[in-house]
């Protein structure tokens, strides 16, 4: 097996030996594992991937994370509620559908209405509200989102699924 030598400085040294000691002595398998890692992120970034990380179930209590990409989204506001749908492509060529439904009868107001009603960014929806369903639903192809999202939605995401993420410009 070969060998590598890594020379580490003093000021790096602590953070070595904390890696040692969480994977159980076996400095390698850190670093490797660590550079996985890193190379997955940084080739999906130059690929136009980003990590994403959503938050799932009643009141986002629960956060997944992925490589992907945005490829749509879709914001409708009614007198019953607020509705956020995003659409990506993971970098395993994917498809995620993630929804957010903000009633407003669940809406829970401070003790204090004045300060609700002059926190106008609140009022004008301004910002995802942070309680409601959040939905996430992970398919192999887009046919199958399809009518598991407004049409409008659904025509701009099969557009833009169909075209490279980058398109290089030889001017």
């Amino acid at each position: 097996m070969p060998n590598k030598t890594i020379y580490v400085s003093d000021d790096d040294l602590t953070l070595f030996t904390r890696a040692q000691e969480l994977v159980g002595g076996n400095l390698s398998g850190a670093i490797v594992t660590a550079l996985r890692r890193y190379i997955e992120l940084e080739e999906g970034r130059q690929e136009g991937f980003e990590e994403i990380v959503l938050p799932v179930g009643h009141n986002g209590v629960r956060q997944v994370r992925f490589s992907g990409a945005l490829l749509g989204e879709h914001r409708d506001w009614t007198d019953s509620r607020q509705e956020h749908i995003r659409v990506y492509r993971s970098r395993k060529g994917k498809f995620v559908l993630h929804e957010h439904f903000a009633n407003w009868d669940e809406y829970v107001s401070e003790t204090n209405w004045l300060k609700d009603v002059t926190n106008w960014r609140k009022m004008l929806g301004i910002g995802d509200p942070s309680w409601g369903d959040y939905n996430l639903t992970i398919v192999d192809t887009l046919g199958e989102l399809k009518g598991k999202m407004p049409d409008v939605l659904f025509q701009r995401v099969a557009d833009i699924a169909e075209r490279p993420p980058v398109e290089d410009l030889d001017i």
